[in-house]
């Protein structure tokens, strides 16, 4: 049986090759745009600077708050200032979780939530590239003790079903080796008002496949996904060839699709269109006390689609553990990987890395 622990010294996950995002060309000189993504299947802020300082901080206090910290105690160091690593989590809430666009902000929960998709968003110290990692939420880790909840090994994904979005931090960085600085949580309910606001998202697919469970049929070519369709695609996981990685490429496809729609000009140049997209982002979204949107549009105003960067972490196999199906993580891989986002130096490592884009899938 491979073993998933990494060395005491490092604690670190697993990786396979990234996927860059094709440039872009550059868009109208009517505004500059802030590209603010914060997740996986994943948030997508984007704010023309003409809408103003005043508008922003209005989309901040729409944003729901937790306390993502909490009792944390000792915590991995930051080797590189000015560099931010952001845990983007994307929950399911199909039976019966907190995603609710009327709630007050600051009213969060994760009560019967999931965390399907599990992402560390990291923004270069220069403010000129980001990259994307996600954990495959199989992945077989330590989840520490906090708060009387965890001190087990499990799949990565039960530390939030188990403590919510602290032991999820907790989690993460002791896998990674990595200081969260921010967390975003963003219901994937969110996607169908997000995706509607837009007018749909087209996506390709290779072969015609069903999802058993909602019964839609995804055809082979360009299919145009409306926003509950959106929901059913990113969601899939039976059916499907590899099943949960199938279902993690299909989360950053639709993302990449998302963000090209969202850039384009015709959302930018339309003030209703991009008002509904912003306050559908903003409704569905949980993020960590000192969260500022208004700060991100303003520290990351020159990032662009095209500067983002998607990495799949990989896997060494999948086992049967106490009975249940999880992945293994290739350490050595990971130690690479998670040093360079801890040294700010993820370019460096695609480098030497083969890498694919993922523009279309199962």
């Amino acid at each position: 049986m491979a073993s998933t622990e990494t060395p005491a010294s490092k604690g670190r996950g697993t990786v396979y090759p990234g996927y860059p995002v094709p440039k872009r060309k550059k868009g109208p000189r009517w505004g500059r745009i802030a590209l603010v993504v914060l997740a996986g299947v994943v948030l997508i802020g984007l704010i023309a600077a003409g809408c103003g300082i005043a508008y922003i901080s209005n989309l901040d206090d729409k944003l729901h708050r937790t306390d993502a910290f909490s009792g944390l105690g000792d915590r991995p160091g930051k080797s590189v200032a000015g560099s931010q690593n952001i845990l983007v989590l994307g929950s399911d809430s199909r039976d019966g979780g907190a995603y609710n666009p009327k709630a007050k902000p600051n009213q969060a929960t994760v009560k019967n939530e999931r965390s399907d998709s599990i992402m560390v968003l990291h923004i270069q110290k220069d403010h000129k590239k980001a990259y994307i990692v996600s954990i495959p939420r199989d992945t077989y880790v330590s989840i520490p003790r906090l708060n009387g909840h965890g001190g087990a090994k499990s799949k990565i994904n039960a530390a939030f079903a188990w403590g919510g979005i602290p032991l999820t931090v907790l989690t993460v960085e002791k896998f990674t080796g990595v200081k969260i600085d921010h967390v975003v949580k963003i219901d994937f309910n969110g996607f169908k008002g997000m995706t509607d606001a837009l007018g749909g998202v087209d996506v390709t697919v290779d072969k015609t496949v069903t999802d058993p469970r909602s019964h839609r049929t995804f055809k082979a070519g360009v299919n145009h996904l409306d926003g509950t369709a959106a929901l059913d695609y990113v969601r899939q996981r039976y059916g499907l060839p590899n099943s949960d990685f199938d279902r993690i490429h299909r989360q950053q496809i639709f993302l990449r699709a998302l963000m090209q729609k969202a850039a384009g000009s015709g959302t930018l140049s339309n003030p209703v269109k991009l008002k509904r997209f912003l306050d559908a982002a903003t409704q569905s979204l949980t993020v960590d006390n000192s969260f500022s949107l208004k700060d991100m549009a303003l520290e990351f105003r020159k990032l662009r689609a095209g500067d983002i960067s998607f990495v799949t972490s990989p896997h060494a196999g999948s086992e049967k553990i106490n009975g249940q199906s999880v992945v293994v993580s290739d350490r050595e891989k990971a130690i690479a990987l998670w040093d360079s986002v801890e040294k700010d130096q993820v370019g460096t490592w695609l480098a030497s890395n083969s890498a694919s884009n993922v523009t279309r899938g199962s």
